[in-house]
């Protein structure tokens, strides 16, 4: 009886979900090949999280994903797929750290998550192609060819996992958008995600570098698209910390087809309204009557930042809150409780920790990640229109995305 051949996969990316992919496809019996641009994979993977590299988050809430298809991603983001994650977790031998629901490495190193990766992929004897850039790649006899012209890569099905156009010194040039444009798929516009804001105005270098807790409504032609809470970082060109890069996603697309786009800051997040604020000032001043409104504020709102916001809306805050007319009142109010900022940019891709668009999940059966446009063709990770907030969602949709293809193509083989 003739033996079956192996299939060979080709899988353009080294970094979490080229790898994922390549892990579970060889326990299925299927040849996996990562071309990898860089001399070693995972080179980006290294980064996140400032090096502790969150990659996972316990709150696995549709909430935190988003796509121009939204309506789609519960056939993706099955809650068995998110088992399955936790199954794959194990079987490389991670020991996680938790810390209100976010999975860190116990050991608090991106580097133990990389080697644990590459380490079993190499026991499953995946094949590695590093220094490859892959520049171009046709369908000829019934295989992919990657490089035609020069190295001649042949293999029976092609997993892109080549990320975004973020972080771009990792080696991501967007070189997956291309590959996928020249099989016939369309790409949604890609834009920075989890990227910090640029906003209007001349103050912005005065409240630089101050942090502080608030809640950020982000609102689209003045309409509430999302609100975050958390820790704000304020830059001279506008905003950042988590709670911002949360809301950058949608605020980049909407600003990316001309909408007014504004954010308002609540720097009294546990107060909804202005009347509470007002309320707020008012018990404070009567217990401390002889303060002035400075010195209310006092382990309220950072020094500095007092001084800013009230300089812009010019109040003077040497004066005690009995001495403020009710207009003052009401304006003091009114910034302390929401101040409005108009975004009119993001920062670049090189800031950027993830990207949003990518090929449409209209395009990909999400049973298997596999093209609707060419059979035996495949995309996981990031090229998708897939993205997540802050807290290990991106990577967690590498791993699972990685896993789809993987399983699916081992049964299907």
């Amino acid at each position: 009886m003739k033996r079956q051949m192996k299939k060979k996969a080709l899988i353009i990316g080294g970094g979490v979900a080229g790898l994922t992919a390549a892990i579970v496809l060889e326990k299925n019996n299927v040849e996996a090949w990562v071309i990898e641009r860089n001399d070693r994979p995972l080179k980006k993977l290294l980064l996140t999280g400032n090096g502790k590299c969150n990659y996972w988050n316990q709150d696995q809430a549709l909430s935190h994903y988003h796509s121009t298809t939204e309506d789609l991603l519960p056939a993706l983001m099955t809650s068995s797929r998110q088992q399955e994650v936790f199954s794959f977790f194990n079987s490389i031998g991670i020991i996680p750290r938790i810390k209100n629901g976010y999975y860190y490495p116990f050991s608090n190193q991106a580097s133990s998550i990389a080697e644990l990766l590459y380490l079993s992929a190499k026991e499953q004897k995946v094949n590695f192609l590093t220094n490859v850039l892959a520049e171009e790649v046709i369908y000829q006899n019934n295989q992919f060819i990657v490089n035609p012209k020069t190295e001649k890569i042949t293999g029976d099905l092609l997993i892109v996992a080549t990320g975004s156009n973020a972080y771009p010194r990792t080696g991501s040039d967007g070189i997956g958008y291309q590959i996928a444009k020249s099989f016939g798929h369309q790409i949604i516009p890609v834009l920075p995600a989890l990227v910090q804001l640029k906003i209007k105005g001349n103050y912005t270098k005065d409240w630089k570098g101050i942090r502080c807790d608030a809640r950020l409504v982000g609102l689209v032609n003045g309409k509430v698209i999302q609100e975050e809470n958390g820790e704000l970082q304020l830059t001279e060109y506008g905003i950042s910390g988590i709670c911002t890069l949360n809301i950058s996603s949608k605020l980049a697309r909407s600003l990316a087809t001309g909408d007014k786009v504004e954010v308002a800051i609540h720097f009294l997040p546990w107060l909804n309204s202005k009347k509470e604020v007002q309320a707020y000032l008012e018990q404070r001043a009567n217990h401390f009557p002889s303060r002035t409104l400075e010195e209310l504020m006092e382990t309220i709102l950072p020094y500095k930042l007092v001084h800013v916001l009230f300089d812009y809306y010019k109040v003077d805050y040497k004066k005690s809150w009995d001495n403020f007319t009710s207009q003052e009142k009401n304006t003091v109010s009114e910034f302390l409780f929401q101040h409005k900022v108009e975004v009119i940019g993001t920062n670049s891709f090189d800031q950027a920790q993830v990207c949003s668009g990518g090929v449409p999940l209209t395009e990909v059966n999400l049973d298997s990640l596999e093209s609707k446009k060419k059979k035996n063709l495949y995309f996981v990770g990031e090229i998708l229109d897939v993205n997540g907030d802050c807290g290990g969602y991106n990577l967690g949709f590498a791993f699972l995305s990685g896993m789809v293809v993987g399983k699916k193509v081992g049964i299907d083989k």
